[in-house]
């Protein structure tokens, strides 16, 4: 969430110092109909110092008010100059700003991707772990039925041997009164026989 805020911020940034370098430019601007105002005006000083010059003794107080303006013009032309270097700077330095600004945009959306790559292996991970929860309590659901029937194996095995001893049991119970019914049979035979 922060790095969206600082993403967010980076660009409000960025579009503050656009606007700034579209300021300058137009204080650019400003300054250049000013340093031409300021020519034109030493052009008419220097025109009218001629004029004065030309009218004599009556145009001497003309040619100081043409040497005032003249010398104004002078300044303001230095002073547009001074502000002109100062405006260069100021966008140099805008331009840099918004070169850094941009690469700290990028900086902060990289790494908002590596920390959404993160947050996806972090929730593939905890989905396997609870994957793997689920096969080991199946596996043991598993044994435990393997055992259950291990046990009921061998309940039945032991029942199985019981039940082997009591046919056996009756088997050999089997077999004797079988003998003693062939040894009667042959006994009656006999009888027969001799009657």
């Amino acid at each position: 969430m922060k790095i969206r805020e600082s993403v967010e911020q980076a660009d409000e940034a960025n579009k503050k110092v656009v606007s700034l370098t579209e300021a300058a430019q137009k204080i650019g601007s400003v300054i250049d109909i000013i340093s031409a105002i300021a020519e034109q005006t030493n052009l008419l000083a220097l025109n009218a110092t001629i004029e004065a010059a030309r009218a004599g003794e009556a145009g001497k107080g003309f040619g100081v008010v043409a040497a005032e303006v003249k010398n104004l013009a002078s300044q303001t032309g230095k002073a547009t100059e001074e502000i002109s270097l100062q405006i260069a700077q100021i966008q140099q330095k805008t331009a840099e700003s918004v070169d850094s600004i941009q690469i700290i945009s990028r900086l902060i959306g990289d790494i908002n991707s590596v920390e959404a790559a993160i947050a996806a292996a972090i929730e593939e991970q905890g989905a396997a772990t609870q994957e793997i929860a689920r096969s080991v309590t199946e596996a043991a659901k598993g044994t435990q039925d393997v055992s259950s029937s291990i046990s009921g194996l061998r309940a039945a095995a032991e029942e199985t041997g019981t039940s082997s001893e009591e046919v056996l049991s009756a088997a050999g119970e089997l077999a004797r009164n079988g003998e003693i019914l062939r040894s009667q049979v042959k006994t009656f035979l006999e009888h027969v026989r001799k009657d």
